[in-house]
């Protein structure tokens, strides 16, 4: 299913992204790695064993880029089969105390970065009639808690991108797909909580990386368009969306863990 592929991932340099790139590779398909550190990358991409690879030094924030190197991609390997939108940050403050420009940064790279390369490797794959889009968003996209305003409004909006995008792609032989992990054992909080304490205290809950990259791998060779993971927050999603305030009380002291 997967062998031959061409796979772009952005943010390939660490956590999931490398993950996904090993696992890919291992299955057969050519990851191409993009991120903005090309001494992470080169280390990624050392972990794929010598297998076929590309590697692209990328900031998913600049157009010019963006456009520049996954035209770069197509005039190497002709085609992109699977694009893996993965890049993005966070960061756990309170409103009051984020910085707007903290909040138009992670806009910048979670949000505007997915739209940047969807809308760079998009005609390549309505013209060839076929391809599949992984965005990775966020249980975060669907219930919002304390401190994670700026992070939760960026997968709020990747959602809402990638469910009207579905729509448009309907019969076009590309497939869109929603991944929606909780919080995930990554590098990502070295950043989203420098203290350690909302690590500590949801260490029982967060995902393993090798798991939620095989998930993912799933999706794509079933072409599932939306996952929720683990099991037990897709049911509280269900729940929020049925019951959302008595949601907010029952669950507020379990996800306001930051």
């Amino acid at each position: 299913m997967l062998n031959g592929k061409i796979a772009v991932i952005t943010g390939a340099s660490s956590g999931l992204g490398a993950i996904l790139a090993r696992q890919l590779s291992e299955r057969g398909a050519v990851p191409v790695l993009m991120a903005r550190s090309e001494d992470k990358l080169s280390l990624a991409a050392a972990a794929l064993a010598g297998r076929p690879h590309g590697m692209y030094k990328l900031d998913v924030t600049s157009t010019e880029q963006v456009m520049r190197t996954m035209q770069q991609v197509m005039d190497r390997y002709g085609r992109i089969d699977i694009l893996i939108n993965n890049a993005g940050y966070g960061v756990f403050e309170s409103f009051v105390e984020a910085s707007l420009e903290e909040i138009e940064s992670m806009m910048d790279v979670n949000y505007l970065g997915t739209v940047r390369c969807t809308k760079a490797v998009l005609p390549y794959m309505l013209k060839a009639g076929s391809g599949h889009i992984v965005n990775i968003a966020s249980m975060a996209g669907k219930i919002g808690s304390a401190k994670s305003s700026g992070y939760a409004a960026t997968k709020h909006a990747v959602l809402g991108f990638t469910n009207s995008l579905r729509q448009e792609l309907a019969g076009s032989g590309v497939s869109l797909t929603a991944v929606n992990p909780g919080p995930i054992d990554t590098p990502f909080f070295e950043r989203a909580d420098p203290s350690g304490n909302y690590v500590k205290n949801i260490q029982w809950f967060m995902l393993k990386p090798e798991k939620v990259a095989t998930v993912v791998l799933k999706a794509i060779g079933k072409r599932i368009p939306e996952i929720d993971l683990p099991f037990v927050a897709g049911v509280g999603i269900k729940l929020f969306q049925l019951f959302p305030r008595t949601f907010d009380k029952l669950a507020g002291k379990l996800i306001n863990k930051k």
